[in-house]
């Protein structure tokens, strides 16, 4: 089966259902050759309940079709190629030469695929395994896997997993903060990073080598190995103070485990995503500064010598905020990604002269590789108007349009149009938004209009989303207004700034303001609008519930609503706390800014949506929300999904979450009655 077998119209955005069956491509990896260019597809699975991702490689040339590698009944994930042109990946697969008392049969395993035959097993720990990064140059192994506390992975590990489970024990102590992350609960195991040799047959837990030992809790997601295989970065929090919280420092281990050093650790900045240079003689990484009450965080792209330690900035006079940086074959250049305009686009550092070029003129990039010979840079590239399709770009050329490769899931038409519109606001920032109009949107039949804020709140609608898509809503006639408000980013430091600590005022200005143009519109009808939002969009959501009645209906999805609530029980406290101050200290700006206060001026009917398995906006937000609305003679609904978290991630539920969108909008924007989703 290959790509053309699932091409997308507009027709497909009318039902949830054939929605949800979309492809769905992630990740990206390129063979050392530069022959074969593999991604990941996600489809729905045969009992229509999960999405099931498989490897597929795709033609870096865009001549012949894609090709699907591989089929199981569970996920595949993280492709990366060994020097010897094997496809190493993730997947909790069975492996059919394991015996019937093998242990962790449901935990993710390194797999191997070679260029011809069958795959195999190299790697299934307790905990499963949850990154993997190969050396380029002679294959060592880097591998990310949860182990608890005093004891060794492997049988030691094992052992402590069976007794917990034969007591009935799930208790977890705690003597550090965090304790929740998202949606899952740190500990009793911890991640710690292993190192074996390139992988030749099945790995046992005497083939490793334990770098991190006695970091338990404080290892950090971005991981890296170096060309040569003698070196391990990786990030380590470290505990500032009570008050303050932790930062990340930078470290460098050898992969024989005989040492292990703070490469980077400054007060005041933490440092992320790191990747060494090809002579494995440095690291580029991003340094982010702490926020403070009065100042945001900033991201540079650094330069961290390896011997000396000594710490260069690359991109001083860079306006906006750098990320995910790849270092080119012949290291003369670094390529990274940076929001801009709406927009993600792929920049190119020179390190001689430090000149930064665009690359590409529209879209959203990640994933980014590079071809051994430096000619050709391939990523995945999705937009606000498509869905992330692989593409091949030309290093040497600015404000390119990449050339498209065939793979699963290019969209063919929408059931719509995109543009955009802009204003300026009182204190001379420009404002702009993505505005979706469906098909038949006019003068003589103007769209009811619905204003859609994205989360974060440092973040910016510059992309595709299966989560928050408004295609969904033009094929039901509405037009979808998706602004930046301040906070955002893309727009440089200060339009960060103006909203930092202040969520009630100027983003809600620049809104309001915004809306204000679209509602101008002659194919916009401004008497019938609504407005919805997730996370920090929920709570502008909330905000403008408390502030205004020109809308008349309100969608609010995992919100926030008591600020002082929230502040002590969401996972990562420290960090809102910065920003808005300790709520029993200095209060003031979480009184100015927090809806709840002002639950009396709320005349809107008000949809709230919520996961019970939401850390990061706990489920507390949104019955007392509920609750107060109800208590006040709001009309309001509560949508509650007892198995979701901060997103809705299954397929039957977020059908739900879209139907229930769907008849609140109809009843409350088109006058037409309540109509309970079937399933309800």
């Amino acid at each position: 089966m290959t790509d053309t077998d699932r091409a997308i119209d507009a027709a497909q955005f009318a039902e949830t259902g054939t929605f949800n069956a979309m492809p769905r491509t992630s990740s990206l990896a390129l063979s050392p050759d530069g022959s074969r260019l593999v991604t990941v597809v996600a489809e729905l699975g045969p009992d229509g309940k999960k999405w099931q991702g498989a490897l597929w490689e795709v033609d870096p040339a865009g001549r012949r079709p894609a090709v699907r590698l591989t089929s199981s009944g569970t996920s595949e994930s993280s492709p990366v190629f060994a020097p010897d042109g094997a496809l190493l990946f993730l997947s909790a697969r069975p492996d059919p030469l394991a015996g019937p008392d093998a242990k962790a049969k449901d935990k993710t395993a390194l797999w191997s695929l070679p260029a011809s035959g069958e795959g195999r097993e190299l790697f299934r720990p307790g905990s499963g395994v949850s990154q993997v990064r190969v050396a380029s140059d002679d294959g060592t192994l880097l591998l990310s896997a949860s182990v608890h506390r005093g004891v060794e992975q492997g049988e030691q590990d094992d052992t402590k997993r069976k007794a917990r489970d034969d007591a009935g024990v799930t208790a977890i102590l705690h003597e550090a903060y965090p304790v929740r992350h998202w949606d899952s609960d740190l500990g009793p195991d911890h991640p710690r990073l292993f190192t074996a040799g390139a992988a030749t047959g099945r790995i046992a837990p005497q083939d490793l080598v334990d770098l991190t030992p006695d970091a338990d809790g404080g290892v950090d997601g971005s991981i890296a190995i170096s060309p040569d295989g003698q070196w391990v970065a990786y990030g380590l929090r470290v505990e500032v103070s009570p008050s303050y919280g932790r930062r990340t420092a930078l470290r460098l281990a050898a992969a024989d485990g005989s040492s292990d050093v703070a490469i980077a650790d400054e007060d005041g900045y933490s440092f992320e995503e790191a990747v060494f240079t090809p002579d494995s003689s440095a690291l580029i990484a991003v340094r982010a500064t702490e926020s403070t009450p009065t100042d945001p965080p900033r991201h540079a792209l650094v330069r961290i010598d390896r011997v000396s330690g000594e710490i260069t900035e690359l991109t001083p006079d860079f306006p906006e905020e750098p990320a995910k940086p790849v270092v080119s074959p012949a290291g003369d250049a670094v390529y990274f990604t940076a929001s801009h305009l709406g927009h993600v686009p792929l920049w190119k550092l020179d390190l001689a002269s430090g000149e930064i070029v665009r690359l590409t003129a529209s879209g959203h990039h990640t994933d980014v590789v590079v071809s051994r010979d430096g000619t050709t840079v391939y990523a995945l590239r999705n937009a606000v108007d498509h869905p992330a399709q692989p593409v091949r770009i030309d290093p040497s050329v600015a404000e390119q349009e990449p050339v498209r490769l065939l793979a699963p899931g290019v969209v063919e038409s929408l059931p719509g149009t995109l543009t955009e519109v802009e204003t300026t606001v009182a204190d001379g920032r420009r404002v702009r938004a993505w505005l979706v109009l469906p098909e038949g949107a006019s003068a003589e039949n103007p769209a009811p209009l619905l204003l859609w804020v994205h989360g974060g709140p440092v973040m910016s609608w510059n992309g595709w989303s299966w989560r928050w898509n408004p295609w969904l809503m033009a094929a039901r006639g509405y037009a979808v207004l998706l602004p930046d408000p301040a906070l955002s980013t893309g727009y440089g430091p200060d339009f960060i700034r103006a909203g930092w600590g202040r969520w009630g005022a100027e983003p809600f200005t620049d809104l309001m303001a915004i809306t204000d143009v679209a509602e101008q519109r002659p194919d916009v009808d401004e008497t019938r609008t609504a407005a919805m939002g997730g996370s920090f969009g929920g709570y502008m959501a909330n905000w403008i519930a408390t502030q205004t009645t020109r809308f008349r209906a309100i969608v609010t999805h995992a919100s926030l609503w008591h600020l002082d609530a929230f502040t002590g029980s969401t996972d990562e406290s420290y960090y809102w706390m910065r920003e808005m101050g300790d709520p029993l200290a200095d209060g003031g700006r979480v009184r100015d800014h927090s809806p709840h206060l002002r639950v009396a001026d709320v005349r809107t009917p008000v949809l709230v949506i919520h996961g019970d398995k939401d850390y990061r906006v706990p489920i507390g937000e949104g019955q007392r929300l509920y609750f107060d609305l109800v208590r006040h003679g709001v009309p309001a609904k509560f949508l509650y999904f007892p198995t979701e978290n901060h997103w809705i991630l299954t397929p039957g539920n977020a059908a739900v979450w879209y139907e229930t969108i769907f008849a609140f909008l109809s009843e409350h924007v088109h006058g037409e009655p309540w109509r309970r989703p079937e399933l309800l």
